[in-house]
């Protein structure tokens, strides 16, 4: 081998590499893409994990208003219950005050107060 086919060889291998180089910055680098998409696997990954986190914090934050809603709503219930039990005791015993003041007597029993008290 002799010296003109160390040269032939050797732009034989630069002409190779020139080749690859252009049709790697044609293409693309391979490894660069590759790098590229790994890094684009992990963006969404993470954006889909806040998505998800965000999504359940809105959940439990529904959650816990509709609780105290509810629980607003149950008071609410409860005091006017209360109301209603207080007027009607007071409607019985204005009408009792009445009755014994005309020296007449009330029949109602336990039973018929209870079910006034119920309905």
């Amino acid at each position: 081998m002799g010296i003109l086919d160390g040269i032939k060889l050797a732009a034989g291998i630069l002409a190779g590499l020139a080749i690859y180089h252009l049709y790697a910055i044609a293409v693309g680098y391979p490894s660069a893409a590759r790098e590229a998409r790994a890094g684009y696997v992990l963006i969404a990954e993470k954006t889909a994990a806040e998505a998800k986190a965000a999504e359940l914090e809105r959940q439990r934050d529904a959650a816990a208003q509709a609780t105290e809603e509810h629980r607003k709503r149950l008071m609410a219930s409860q005091m006017a219950e209360q109301a209603a039990r207080d007027t009607l005791e007071n409607e019985i015993r204005s009408y009792e005050l009445q009755l014994s003041e005309k020296n007449r007597a009330c029949a109602i029993t336990a039973a018929d107060r209870d079910w006034l008290l119920r309905h």
